[in-house]
């Protein structure tokens, strides 16, 4: 059974760091694409990063590109967000996402099958 739990959201001030991290389980990371998303409220979910599981080719929104870095630790079985140079508009709720490997946009929000339950990221002064 597929696991996902992210942790790592708070409060933030504009300008400062977090590192969000989404521990997984029942899966190999290898045949796996995982992904981060992120959804304010009345708006669609946003595809935010994705790293491949067969190539470990990673992908930025252009809203987070120079900012954010995801990592996978293939040990410990996590997949991190380090998010710099933090912005009110990247406020939000972050997901993190898996799906088979796929040549479809990480953006597809209905490509993926499993889904964490959330954290908040509040940034604001």
């Amino acid at each position: 059974q597929v696991q996902l739990v992210e942790s790592g959201g708070g409060l933030v001030q504009p300008g400062g760091s977090l590192r969000l991290s989404c521990s997984f389980s029942g899966f190999t990371s290898d045949s796996y694409d995982i992904a981060w998303f992120r959804q304010v409220p009345g708006k669609e979910r946003e595809g935010v990063s994705c790293i491949g599981g067969n190539d470990g080719r990673r992908y930025y929104a252009d809203a987070v590109k120079d900012r954010f870095t995801i990592s996978r630790d293939n040990v410990k079985n996590t997949v991190s967000l380090q998010m710099n140079s933090l912005k009110p508009e990247d406020t939000a709720v972050y997901y993190c996402a898996t799906r088979g490997t796929s040549y479809i946009t990480y953006k597809s929000e209905g490509s993926y099958d499993n889904w964490g339950q959330g954290t908040q990221v509040t940034v604001s002064s």
